[in-house]
């Protein structure tokens, strides 16, 4: 018998990977365990407990005690601090669970009662000054608005185990479904390139209401969800035939704003026209209507602080009852809604309009069954029969570590890019003290499927929402970092110490980012190159521009911006958006006089929005079979010496960095060109 064998043989499984195993024998779904002590593999990625049942091993049992001990000091400080408080010794459990509930919640609102249903039934919030709050219930309020509502699964393991297997019910209920096409494939799309990565809609949901015309399916969001994937999918041949008997898929746009419209009017807005409008946001943005997206968001916003979706609904349902489902599609659409406002705030240059409180849903989803379901880059073809490599999603752990990033973000937004607000220099530093040991915590935690090492890069990209993760990272290092790069002194603070390694840390993001965008290029091609993608480009140029502003004679820093001028020209062909920051780029590379073979401006094929051919795999490596289309001999990026980035590889000399000081950085707004046609 071979070592293997007998490895595999000696390993037993954990309890929880054996009740996953139970409910999904029947979809054939492998669920394996592979027996590590203390934590299986399986259950360190979800972050639940790990428990052996069988002959439990003395490592095990002392994690047990040690996480025991760890639990009761909890308690005890938690009983601590609500003895400063003044509040009296529960009797019963449920008192004390509620009592210690109270204590860490002291500074959520206190006239916060729950949700309640309107006139038409529909789930909404107003607090004690609204015409809808009763007047006899405002004394009571006052006495009883600090209890929250008792949490009888705290853990949500029995909700959990709902959802999935309802979820794995959904999915084979959908692969039976006859769906005609174009509208299958674009659905797909949708599944594959959107839904990763934003969460607008909670897939097991909508596939089973759009059998049964159930609450969480429209007419609307339907239209709206076929034209947004619209765009990838006119580059399928037998999809763009199909869909010219829908004006090339124009007819679901328009159906779509007029489904919004009516709603609007109707006064009948649920979660479904939330989800509709965000992806007309999307659509917008990418075409350059910054007025349409940015309205679009903003009734967004408010439908689902009028909905209740702002407070956690498992806490706070008030009168209504929710359940375990309703609960996790409102918990996802807050998270999807604050991770998008982060993203237009940052397009357009605005201040951010959500905000997390103490109320807010938890970032936490327990319908994890799309976690390590195999991606493929649907849509795409191949060249000489090469094929994707089998991924896991990872969607789930994806999305979570996408919204601690973007709270992070969301404080150098306030604090160091309000457009409304002048940031003291204080104010910036004490900022940039906080989220730089916020940003590497967070780097540190990321587990190693979501990490891509720079130092070696796969050959295949991983699926495009972990690629997303990586590039919105080191732009956001890079945003943390570049204000400092033009601090000089002010009569507050004096005059400041300028820093070498503020330069350095945006010169090896910005180099991060283009060596992840060749990976992702190479292997999705063109027509996927997003909004958030070709943002990040755009940002590292502005790196890249201030060292050649610098040292004119830096033929490296001039060769990658040079690459990302190319790069936002080809993402400009399917997002319009992009034009304007590509002028900006190619007008700040004129007005340094270097020398540089520059883009010629981007056409749309056939006057559309959309390219009309997919993308295959390249079969080598070599620069010269780079997508792009270069005019004369453009430098690929694997002749710029990548590798382990330090100070001496990113050429930062004591006179570049000196030169810098005397630069202002390049704009961040994408819209300023938007009027001009754009």
């Amino acid at each position: 018998m071979s070592t293997a064998r007998e490895t595999k043989k000696l390993q037993f499984t954990c309890e929880q990977c054996r009740k996953r195993k139970v409910r999904t024998t029947p979809l054939n779904i492998s669920v394996k365990c592979n027996g590590r002590e203390p934590r299986c593999n399986r259950c360190e990625a979800r972050g639940e407990e790990c428990e052996y049942k069988q002959s439990p091993t003395l490592a095990y049992t002392h994690s047990l005690e040690k996480r025991v001990e760890e639990l009761e000091a909890e308690i005890q400080a938690l009983r601590a601090g609500a003895a400063d408080k003044g509040i009296p010794e529960a009797e019963s459990s449920v008192e004390k669970e509620n009592t210690l509930i109270n204590a860490m919640e002291s500074s959520r609102p206190r006239v916060l009662k729950g949700l309640n249903l309107d006139d038409k039934g529909v789930p909404t919030y107003h607090g004690s000054t609204s015409f809808f709050h009763r007047l006899d219930s405002s004394i009571q309020d006052e006495s009883t608005s600090g209890v929250a509502t008792q949490i009888s699964d705290p853990l949500g393991a029995e909700s959990r185990e709902r959802l999935v297997l309802n979820a794995w019910e959904q999915r084979a209920q959908e692969s039976l479904s006859q769906i005609p096409e174009p509208f299958r494939y674009l659905l797909n799309l949708h599944w594959c390139w959107i839904q990763p990565l934003f969460n607008f809609v909670y897939r097991p949901a909508f596939t089973r209401d759009m059998a049964t015309l159930g609450p969480y399916y429209s007419h609307t969001l339907m239209n709206a969800l076929l034209a947004h994937s619209v765009r990838w999918g006119i580059g399928d041949e037998q999809t763009r035939q199909a869909l010219s008997a829908y004006d090339d898929g124009k007819v679901f746009a328009r159906q779509a704003w007029d489904g919004i419209f009516n709603e609007l009017r109707e006064g009948v807005c649920t979660i479904p026209t939330v989800q509709a409008l965000l992806l007309l946001s999307a659509q917008e943005c990418s075409r350059g209507n910054s007025t349409q997206a940015w309205v679009c968001t903003g009734i967004a916003f408010r439908l689902i602080d009028h909905l209740g979706i702002c407070f956690d609904s498992q806490r706070y349902m008030g009168s209504v009852a929710l359940s375990d489902e309703d609960t996790e599609i409102r918990r996802r659409l807050f998270w999807s809604c604050y991770f998008w406002d982060k993203l237009m705030s940052l397009y357009l240059g605005r201040s951010p309009s959500l905000q997390q409180s103490p109320a807010s849903p938890p970032q936490r989803i327990l319908d994890d069954s799309a976690e390590d379901e195999l991606w493929t880059p649907h849509g795409l073809t191949y060249a000489d029969g090469e094929q994707y490599p089998p991924t896991p999603s990872h969607s789930t752990s994806s999305f979570i570590q996408i919204c601690r990033l973007t709270v992070i973000f969301n404080e150098i937004l306030i604090h160091m890019y309000d457009p409304t607000y002048h940031n003291s220099d204080t104010e910036m530093h004490s900022c940039l003290i906080k989220e730089e040991a916020s940003l590497n915590s967070w780097w540190a935690e990321l587990p190693p499927f979501l990490k891509m090492d720079v130092s070696d890069l796969p050959r295949y990209a991983p699926p495009s929402h972990i690629v997303i993760l990586n590039l919105l990272y080191h732009c956001f290092r890079i945003l943390l970092y570049r204000p400092m790069l033009s601090r000089r002194s002010s009569p507050e603070s004096g005059p400041l110490e300028p820093n070498p390694n503020h330069l350095r840390e945006c010169v090896s993001s910005a180099t991060a980012i283009i060596a992840i965008f060749d990976v992702y290029y190479r292997t999705f091609g063109e027509s996927h190159c997003t909004i958030s993608v070709a943002y990040c480009v755009y940002i590292a140029s502005s790196i890249f521009l201030l060292q050649v502003q610098a040292t004119p004679s830096d033929h490296q820093a001039a060769r990658r911006l040079e690459f990302c001028a190319h790069a936002l020209a080809s993402a400009s062909r399917i997002n319009p958006i992009i034009r304007s920051a590509l002028k900006l780029v190619i007008e700040a590379i004129n007005d340094l006089g270097v020398e540089m073979v520059m883009p010629v401006e981007p056409q749309p094929v056939n006057g559309t929005s959309y390219p009309l051919q997919s993308h295959a795999f390249l079969s080598s490596n070599d620069s010269s079979q780079l997508p792009f289309t270069y005019e004369s001999d453009f430098v690929g990026l694997d002749q710029l010496q990548f590798g382990h980035l330090d100070a001496e590889d990113l050429g930062i000399s004591a006179e570049m960095f000196q030169a810098v000081l005397s630069l202002e950085p390049m704009t961040v707004r994408l819209e300023d060109l938007n009027d001009q046609g754009f």
